[in-house]
């Protein structure tokens, strides 16, 4: 029974945590971890077993425990620097030498659209074969670290690849705030409302979709000043000047096998609505 699964939460962070309040609210056993101690209260206040798990050079923490479980949520990102590729691979590389001694069967990755390339058109799953040719460094080592997890017989892997993430705290409108001109206007935007993030990966845990890449957008792709002039009209802010596109630097990311497969129904399909909303 589905309710009987223990679930350990790797990275109870802007996603992690809402997820395993969600989940034990839900009957699931949980387990979560944070790097910092002042944050353990918190985890146990969400009905989540707390850990404090450092991935380092070596694995800092009670990792035995912590994976003492049916399935593991990894939802760690990669970080910032010149460095992170080898940073993000060296954290996987030990996490899964732990994950071998474990009762781990089944992980689910939190990944990101970052992986595609840029290419100025519509992408789907299997546009992600390069990790050379990914958006970004952060993308080059979720696509490195796809690659290390799906390969493993031990376990069984899906990948989520979230677009930007909005929800509480993470608004267009507060966006503006830390801006002074709209690059790129016309490009569309890959939006996900936290709302979604928990609703897509409690379905692949429910329906036991394992060993699957999804991308996770809302259906609707508005543009980068769609959103911002949607923003700044129903938050009374000011509008920002828009910088001319320079490129067709940009790509458009398809959801609609994870639609089809999980037979998902997305909460919040219209990025301009999350854009007018507070949260």
């Amino acid at each position: 029974m589905f309710e009987k699964q223990r679930i350990s939460i790797l990275g109870c962070g802007w996603l992690g945590l809402p997820l395993g309040r969600f989940l034990a609210g839900e009957g699931f056993a949980v387990k979560g971890s944070t790097t910092s101690e002042t944050k353990l209260v918190r985890l146990k206040e969400a009905g989540i077993e707390p850990f404090r798990i450092v991935l380092a050079d070596s694995i800092e923490g009670d990792i035995a425990a912590f994976l003492d479980s049916d399935i593991l949520v990894l939802d760690i990102p990669p970080g910032r620097g010149d460095e992170v590729v080898e940073h993000h691979v060296g954290q996987i590389s030990l996490l899964i030498d732990a994950l071998a001694d474990s009762p781990v069967r089944q992980v689910l990755f939190v990944s990101s659209t970052s992986v595609y390339p840029a290419a100025g058109r519509e992408v789907v799953e299997a546009d992600a074969e390069d990790p050379e040719a990914a958006d970004s460094l952060a993308g080059r080592a979720l696509l490195y670290a796809e690659e290390m997890l799906r390969s493993e017989s031990s376990f069984s892997t899906t990948v989520l690849r979230f677009g930007g993430l909005i929800g509480p705290r993470r608004n267009p409108a507060e966006f503006m705030q830390r801006m002074t001109e709209i690059a790129n206007p016309g490009h569309p935007v890959n939006f996900i409302h936290l709302d979604d993030c928990i609703g897509i990966i409690a379905s692949v845990i429910r329906q036991g979709e394992w060993g699957e890449v999804f991308n996770a957008c809302a259906p609707l792709h508005p543009t980068r000043g769609e959103i911002y002039k949607a923003a700044a009209e129903s938050h009374g802010l000011a509008a920002l000047p828009e910088e001319p596109c320079s490129s067709s630097h940009f790509k458009i990311v398809n959801s609609d096998k994870l639609v089809q497969k999980l037979g998902y129904t997305f909460l919040h399909p219209d990025p301009l609505a999350m854009a007018r909303g507070g949260n």
